[in-house]
């Protein structure tokens, strides 16, 4: 009687648990409704994890609160959610493989994201959920610059679900393989699919604007094909950039002005080009390991800023005179001219940095050159570091005393430094040399300064007497 006694209670009492835990988990999921219908991720997080720790074969919960992890990126919470719900079943279910690849994803694990997609879709979802992973695997391949195979991934996600969208994102993977027919037609069949379609507004313009440089960038891509070992092809791959740069196409101008870099890698136009395309494709930290800034002079003379350019670009003089400069230092590396007339065309696009590097370089062949320490002065004021700047100048002016120009420059400098009298000293100096506009209006506000007012009203009217006869 006893151990029936003992086997009734036990019976009553789990009866009365699994009541209680029925009554908490409707409770939970009352809750949780509410938390989803808020979009209080936190808290959805948190009620689900409760949910699978008294119901740990809710599969629906376990994805919930894995896709809710997986969008707030908590990474390290999502890895050991699907470890757990992963143990919970005696046979994995299908999603985890999926979570796991954008786990990895999140992680920039990119090949790792790959084996669990893959991996999934062998699972054979349903054709929808197939097509979202073929489009994953096409960005993380595109992560990897892996471009025949990005293109091949966004073939098998049209495969599994024909899209407007995913014929436009093929199309620019296309582009990115130069297979200009092909992308062209995966466009028009876009257009054709649903010409209202948000990717087909966007891209349509884009292909329009491309297709009036097409001739010219299959001209160049018979070329460059025809010269694969040919010291001509820096050249050649930099033309295509350049072409490709004005067509808008700042990704492509990255591959060849990246490839051209490394086969030419002293080569400044090279260089600046790359930067340029980098710069267009909002990728400024990438420009300055280059030692190129934002503030690249373009066509319209404005700072490039974050995204395509439409306000101009380097200007074809600058880009053809890098080129012969860059061949005349290849030539011979010890030309302190050509190092300093390069530093002169970086100085004119804003580039100091690279501008001072040459004119150093060139002060390292001769430290007698005038125009090398006139120069480094120039640059040196362009990165606001004056007090150097003129130590440059100076010698310069002592080193060819009959040059007006450095003359002027050396006083701008002593001005900014509230050297009114040595300033005045040079602008007469200038003057003597060559009489200017600037450096009389210059040496007449020094001596205002200094309260001569008489010979800066004289100065004046000389300014007066020069306009008038222009």
């Amino acid at each position: 009687m006893r151990t029936l006694a003992t086997a009734v209670l036990i019976l009553l009492t789990g009866g009365a648990f699994a009541a209680t835990e029925a009554s908490e988990l409707q409770s939970l999921r009352g809750q949780l409704k509410k938390a989803q219908d808020a979009e209080d991720k936190p808290a959805i997080i948190e009620l689900s994890r409760r949910i699978v720790e008294i119901a740990p074969k809710d599969s629906e919960t376990w994805d919930t609160l894995a896709q809710t992890q997986l969008e707030s990126e908590e990474l390290d919470g999502l890895e050991r959610t699907l470890d757990a719900w992963q143990k919970a079943f005696p046979r994995a279910p299908a999603a985890i493989e999926d979570f796991r690849a954008g786990l990895c994803f999140k992680r920039k694990d990119y090949q790792c994201a790959e084996q669990h997609w893959l991996a999934f879709i062998a699972t054979k979802p349903p054709r929808a959920d197939a097509a979202t992973d073929y489009d994953n695997l096409a960005e993380a391949s595109a992560a990897q610059a892996r471009w025949a195979d990005h293109a091949a991934y966004r073939t098998k996600a049209i495969a599994a679900q024909d899209t407007a969208a995913r014929r436009v994102l093929r199309a620019v993977a296309l582009l990115r393989l130069h297979n200009w027919e092909a992308a062209y037609a995966d466009m028009a069949k876009a257009n054709k699919m649903d010409a209202t379609n948000p990717k087909v507004k966007e891209w349509l313009p884009e292909f329009e604007r491309l297709q009036k440089f097409l001739p010219q960038i299959r001209t160049l891509d018979a070329q460059i094909a025809k010269s694969p070992n040919d010291p001509a092809l820096a050249g050649l791959l930099l033309e295509r950039a350049r072409v490709l740069t004005l067509a808008g196409r700042p990704l492509l101008a990255i591959d060849d002005a990246e490839y051209a870099f490394k086969l030419q890698p002293a080569s400044m136009r090279a260089r600046i080009q790359l930067a340029e395309a980098l710069l267009d494709a909002g990728q400024a930290d990438d420009a300055a390991k280059l030692d190129v800034d934002r503030y690249l002079r373009r066509g319209e003379d404005k700072p490039a800023m974050a995204g395509p350019s439409r306000g101009g670009h380097v200007s074809d003089e600058a880009l053809q005179e890098l080129g012969r400069l860059d061949a005349r230092l290849s030539a011979n590396p010890k030309d302190a001219d050509a190092l300093v007339a390069r530093a002169k065309v970086l100085r004119e696009l804003r580039q100091f940095t690279l501008a001072l590097a040459d004119a150093n370089a060139a002060l390292a062949i001769d430290d007698k050159s005038a125009a090398a320490h006139f120069e480094a002065a120039q640059d040196l004021d362009g990165l606001d570091r004056q007090t150097e700047a003129l130590l440059h100048a100076r010698i310069a002016t002592e080193l060819d005393p009959n040059n007006s120009n450095m003359w002027f420059f050396r006083g701008v400098l002593e001005r900014q430094r509230a050297d009114f009298a040595g300033a005045v000293a040079s602008q007469t100096r200038s003057i003597e040399i060559s009489e200017s506009l600037g450096a009389l209006s210059e040496r007449e506000q020094c001596q205002r300064r200094m309260g001569k007012t008489a010979e800066a009203d004289a100065d004046l009217r000389r300014i007066q007497e020069l306009k008038a006869r222009e």
